[in-house]
């Protein structure tokens, strides 16, 4: 009988130093991060958490933790074709499908976790668009039950304020990753899922919002109508920006961005709708919570021109349209003349700044739009239905 393939192999503690001696120095200068470091026991395997702030989040896992890594990452990583296989012979990244329950992943974490590999992962699924910790399932719970592993929290701070998710500039201004905590099997085993759900919950937030620490660049608004869409004034718009201002393309209302993540209004005497991209989100999450999609499905809430792709998972991704128009109504989405309706889609997620996934039946379509493009509009609005659709009126979960 052939021997099963390990997952842990040993070349891969001389490649996480290697990568540190690479990649250290370049993280710490881009992003001007201090990472406390943790040396763990060699024969123990750990899970690692962190909030997700910044795109090098898992490079500061790597430099933070004396040892070898497994990130749990989302399949899109996996279907570039040579990249992805250089990768996963070089750090063996465990593959996960985002926004599901991935029994496959699972299985992986606790083959990995026998073997004697330490993972990490991000238990939001998603890098946050206004500074505070996302959402994330309870679930969490049960793989820490079942990995049976110490549990280390590294808690990112100020990263939102140097690299926005919606942003294509890194600020200059400071960043830290820290060890909140580590917590035993001994010590988890005593509590209820509930009180385990929390403590997480509790070491993993940040608000961003609450730092008036201050961070710098001239373009330092640029990009944000790839996460607002909302006007409290008009309703379901779109925004423009340039330097550090940004506005409602209906009625003209102008915000800045201030260094030290705040908003002003241009107009004198008069102030801004909300002081912070977080108190933004929240009521843009309501309006849509509350919003009548009956309408809208007759009329597009959106259309765009965009790149789409169907992916096939794991291996590649086939160029099925450069120029697509994609429409988004309330209950369906449309890509040129294909209708891709809410009640057969299992999932819709949204990749980096300008990528949508849409998981279609057996099918998986990647929307890449340009750079004013807003996925997250396509993800809350999908989220809105289905929780209309399950009754769940009190649900306020848009997908992040």
């Amino acid at each position: 009988m052939k021997a099963k393939k390990k997952w842990v192999k040993s070349y891969h503690s001389i490649i996480r130093n290697i990568a540190e001696k690479i990649l250290g120095p370049y993280c710490r200068f881009r992003y001007n991060v201090t990472i406390e470091k943790f040396i763990p026991d060699k024969k123990q395997p750990y899970l690692i958490l962190m909030n997700h702030q910044t795109a090098f989040d898992q490079f500061f896992v790597g430099m933070a933790f004396r040892g070898p890594v497994y990130y749990v990452a989302s399949e899109d990583l996996f279907s570039l074709g040579f990249i992805s296989k250089l990768l996963s012979f070089l750090v063996a990244p465990i593959p996960i499908k985002k926004q599901a329950t991935d029994l496959n992943a699972i299985k992986t974490c606790v083959k990995v976790s026998r073997e004697g590999g330490t993972i990490a992962l991000f238990p939001e699924g998603n890098r946050t668009y206004h500074g505070k910790t996302l959402y994330f399932k309870p679930s969490i719970v049960k793989l820490v039950r079942l990995l049976k592993l110490p549990v280390i929290i590294f808690k990112v701070e100020g990263g939102f304020g140097i690299h926005p998710r919606w942003s294509d500039v890194v600020r200059k201004g400071k960043m830290k990753v820290s060890l909140a905590t580590i917590i035993q099997p001994t010590e988890y085993s005593s509590l209820s899922d509930d009180e385990l759900y929390h403590t997480l919950c509790d070491y993993l937030y940040v608000d961003e919002n609450l730092s008036l620490e201050n961070f710098y660049h001239k373009k330092s608004a640029e990009r944000v109508e790839r996460f607002l869409y909302v006007c409290p004034h008009c309703g379901l718009t779109a925004f423009e920006s340039k330097n550090d201002l940004f506005w409602c393309k209906k009625c003209m209302d102008k915000i800045q961005y201030l260094p030290n993540k705040k908003l002003s209004s241009t107009v004198e005497k008069s102030s801004a709708p909300f002081t912070d991209l977080g108190r933004w989100y929240d009521y843009q999450c309501d309006f849509i919570s509350n919003l009548d999609l009956t309408p809208y499905e007759d009329t597009p809430i959106d259309q765009y021109r965009v790149k789409i792709f169907k992916v096939i998972l794991y291996k590649k991704k086939e160029l099925l349209f450069s120029h697509g128009l994609l429409s988004l109504y309330g209950n369906r989405i449309t890509i040129n003349d294909i209708s891709l309706f809410f009640d057969d889609i299992s999932s819709i997620t949204v990749l980096g700044k300008n990528k949508v996934n849409i998981y279609h039946k057996d099918l998986v379509y990647q929307i890449k739009g340009d750079s004013s493009f807003n996925g997250l509009k396509y993800v809350n609005i999908y989220h809105h239905y289905r929780n209309n659709k399950r009754g769940n009126n009190d649900e306020q979960f848009l997908g992040l």
